[in-house]
């Protein structure tokens, strides 16, 4: 019962201990107090009650009771780090039992080997096991048996087997009563479909799993392990970290098992580092060394000294000795049978070559190469990544470019799986090293047109397709419809100056489901069907090749009929800035400033721009007109002199994201949009507007000016959709939306650096998020958002960005108008009613954004306001 019924079990024991029970029942009862505290308790409290129940059953002289109760204290001893005494147990146990009980704790020494990472003898173990049990027609101990095999197996990488034993221990579990085991095998199937490259899935059964868990009142500390593994793979390494921290807390403050103890270290650890924190990473590893050696589990800490090698490496601790210890590691591994081998052998190779000691890196990096051939796509990429390394110390370009092309199709594939655009952006960051690599090669053997293939290889891919979704998940809209409610009353209370902190943990929780669920959509593979067509025919059955190679000559002509149009396309190379001017037949590169010096220069202007919303700032406008110089200088250098007076297209790094293009003195008073790739200016170029010509225009409350332009407006476009007070909700208003020729939306805007898809729009009933506008079959083809901070994304993966503009660019939008700073709203009304005239006369959105700045008052408020939108895409 205590798997079934934990809490049950443990009541009905201590009710036993409560009269005066014979000595096999009381052996029986403190054996079960002594289960839950070990799994569920304080391991210090069961290892005092296991050892009253094997002197209960001594005295009982009940050789088949000692037995059993030798082998789970034996398990309880290892999970308390006292491996020697833990394994003597087992043995004993083994000894004293016969058939069926011998087997149980055949069973729980298996178990024991695969908690130290011997797998072989766990294997051996649970095979004399399985039979047994088989044979005694015992099908939960079967069914426990043959979980623990597919764990085993899965630790070995051997995928399919372990998906078999899986397979059939379900079908076991299905004719009992034991919920613990059941949410048991609800996880290991996660892990499998992790193992098998399935992320949506993994997530999906794990969230599960722990709903079963917070039924049966058990904690989750192994699944939070898994947890953090597949949440580091899905390119969340803080999340992870989060994650994993938490859950020592909790561990430390029930006095829980030192081996789970040690195993969260090591979660966190690899968190770390994935995270750019090699302090945490290193201190965490550490300690999780430490733990693993008192316990004698060589498996666990040779892993957890390749993160702590890995971690000394990315804070800058290169050394021969280094080299010596990764490969002594990637050895050990490799004996263990371990699929992290790879990974240890491509860091020995990697510092090698910080060092020159290039013989030694071949050899390292050979081995390492081996895996790009077979097993998991992270796996694979290791391999790709380390053959790129060793054609780059072979002075061969050629092989760089071919190792990296062939590493980021398996990452794009692996990408492609994944449902939601939160994890195809953040998952490019596996990849973003063999971009690096193929950008500094393409640079030495192709030139400037090279590179620009390079740089459109690895930028902005999440938004080459629209997010998977369900078509209609109910749970997912109850959730969105309960959050915009909580947001609503929260915002409200806000306003009237009370403290709201019950509605905002309620809305942190909402937040935290809505945003699980899109993550358990899978994606489809890649080459797999989208909303639209690349080609501008909005199409269901339109087809993505999101790993084709980028066509030059395509966005050459392309530039070409939009009239001696050019496209700036800015790499980034060893923390500089490469300017790719395209146009007029030819890519030229022209090399500028720093990174780090233009994000910093950025940020000012921000700050100035913000100041200049207000009136009687006018003295910081030539501060702010002089920053505009200095980025220029920044991140056009002598591209500048070459920009000629045609239209132009910015295609920015992620990082650059909040540069008020505007503002710059060469781009000032052009026709200019922004774009965040090259094939994403093309396929919004080529996407057609939706038949008819429907307008939309929405009008959210609280605005200063009570959105005054969408009044004027509706007076303009006669028979466009109104949305405003009750009418402005938010099902209404995509429903409105889905598919109109344009839309215009006035309400306030808010930018979530925290949580970029819930970043919003406030209608009548609560915030429009991102989340809602992927709900969208087409969102407009043309759309402007005439309120502050829409235009901010955050930036994340390889070079990738999410908020609101990135979500309405794959769902059919051609052309946005956005903001990227707070604004006046009063300034706002005439730039929106001079834009609109000019697209009345016929001209796009960047045409028209430009002569509706040259129209407003020359005055500071205006000016910035003017500078602070800008137009994406092509409409």
């Amino acid at each position: 019962m205590v798997f079934a019924d934990p809490g049950e079990a443990l009541a009905r024991a201590e009710k036993v201990l409560g009269g005066s029970p014979p000595p096999l029942h009381a052996s029986v009862a403190h054996q079960v107090i002594g289960i839950w505290q070990r799994d569920f308790g304080d391991l210090r409290l069961a290892l005092t009650h296991l050892r009253r129940a094997r002197d209960w059953a001594a005295r009982a002289d009940s050789a088949e009771r000692e037995a059993d109760v030798l082998g789970t204290l034996g398990v309880a001893l290892v999970h308390a780090g006292r491996t020697r005494q833990g394994l003597d147990a087992l043995g004993r146990g083994i000894e004293r039992g016969t058939g069926h009980t011998r087997a149980r704790v055949l069973y729980r020494r298996a178990y024991a080997w695969w908690v130290l990472g011997h797998h072989k003898e766990a294997l051996e173990d649970v095979r004399r096991a399985i039979t047994v049990l088989r044979q005694a027609d015992d099908v939960i101990w079967t069914a426990r048996a043959l979980t623990l095999r597919a764990t085993v197996h899965l630790a070995l990488g051997a995928v399919k087997q372990a998906n078999a034993d899986f397979t059939a221990a379900e079908a076991l579990w299905d004719t009992t009563g034991q919920e613990h085991d059941k949410a048991d095998a609800v996880e290991s199937r996660g892990l499998a479909a992790f193992r098998s490259g399935d992320v949506p899935a993994a997530l999906r059964l794990f969230d599960e799993a722990e709903e079963r868990y917070a039924g049966l009142g058990t904690p989750t500390f192994m699944l939070d392990i898994r947890r953090c593994e597949v949440l580091m793979a899905a390119g969340l390494p803080s999340e992870a970290l989060a994650g994993a921290d938490a859950a020592l807390r909790a561990l430390d403050g029930i006095g829980g098992q030192s081996t789970r103890k040690a195993e969260l270290l090591l979660a966190a650890a690899r968190a770390a580092r994935l995270a750019d924190d090699p302090q945490t990473a290193i201190a965490r590893a550490a300690l999780a060394v430490r733990l693993f050696a008192g316990q004698r589990r060589t498996w666990w800490e040779t892993h957890a000294r390749l993160v702590l090698l890995e971690a000394r490496h990315a804070a800058g601790r290169g050394s021969g000795r280094l080299v010596a210890e990764a490969a002594t590691v990637a050895g050990r591994l490799a004996a263990l049978g371990a699929p992290a081998a790879p990974e240890a052998s491509l860091l020995a190779g990697r510092i090698a070559l910080d060092l020159g000691r290039t013989a030694d890196a071949e050899r390292h990096l050979a081995a390492a190469a081996r895996s790009r051939h077979g097993g998991p796509p992270l796996a694979r990429l290791t391999g790709w990544a380390a053959q790129a390394l060793r054609a780059q110390a072979a002075g061969s370009a050629r092989g760089v470019l071919e190792a990296c092309r062939r590493g980021l199709d398996v990452l794009d594939d692996h990408r492609m799986t994944l449902g939601a655009s939160e994890l195809r952006a953040r998952a490019t960051a596996q990849g973003a090293e063999l971009a690096a690599l193929a950008q500094r090669a393409s640079l030495v053997s192709g030139g400037p047109r090279r590179l620009l293939v390079w740089s459109e290889r690895w930028r902005a891919t999440a938004l080459s397709t629209p997010p998977a979704r369900p078509p209609a998940d109910p749970a997912l809209l109850r959730g969105m419809t309960a959050y915009r409610e909580i947001a609503a009353r929260a915002e409200e209370a806000r306003m009237d100056g009370r403290a709201v902190p019950a509605l905002e943990r309620e809305q942190r929780r909402l937040e935290r489901e809505i945003r699980s669920r899109t993550l358990h959509v899978r994606g489809t593979a890649a080459g797999g069907r989208g909303r639209f067509d690349v080609g501008g025919r909005f199409d269901v059955g339109g087809r993505f090749d999101v790993g084709g190679r980028f066509d030059v000559g395509r966005l050459l002509r392309g530039l070409g009929d939009s009239g001696d149009g050019l496209l700036v396309e800015l790499a980034v190379l060893d923390g500089r800035v490469q300017v790719l001017l395209c146009g007029r037949g030819r890519v030229r590169r022209f090399e500028a400033g720093r990174l780090a010096e233009a994000e910093a220069e950025a940020e000012h202007v921000q700050a100035g721009l913000r100041r200049l919303a207000h009136p009687g700032a006018r003295a910081r406008l030539p501060v702010v007109e002089a920053a505009g110089r200095r980025l220029e200088e920044l991140l056009l250098g002598p591209a500048a002199a070459h920009l000629g007076t045609g239209p132009l297209v910015v295609v920015p790094p992620g990082r650059l994201h909040r540069v008020p293009w505007a503002l710059l003195p060469s781009l000032r008073d052009r026709v200019l949009s922004v774009s965040p790739s090259a094939s994403g200016w093309l396929r919004a170029r080529e996407t057609a507007p939706p038949p008819g010509d429907r307008q939309v225009l929405v009008r959210g409350p609280g605005l200063a000016t009570g959105g005054a332009e969408v009044l004027e407006l509706a007076g303009r476009y006669g028979g466009a959709r109104v949305l405003e007070e009750d009418d402005a909700r938010v099902e209404r208003v995509l429903e409105e939306l889905d598919g109109a020729e344009l839309a215009h939306i006035a309400a306030h805007g808010e930018f979530r650096a925290d949580g970029p898809l819930f970043s919003s729009l406030r209608m009548a009933d609560g915030p429009l998020i991102v989340h809602d506008f992927e709900r969208l079959d087409r969102s407009p083809y043309r759309i402007i958002l005439s309120c502050c901070d829409t235009a901010r994304f955050a930036s994340v993966g390889a070079d990738e960005l999410l908020g609101l503009v990135t979500a309405l660019l794959p769902l059919g939008t051609a052309g946005v108008v956005a903001c990227s700073a707070p604004v006046n709203d009063a300034a706002v009304v005439p730039l929106m009613l001079a834009l609109h005239k000019g697209l009345d006369a016929g001209l796009s959105l960047a045409e028209a954004l430009r002569d509706a700045r040259a129209s407003l008052p020359d005055d500071a408020v205006h000016r910035a306001t003017g500078w602070a939108f800008s137009a994406f895409g092509a409409a």
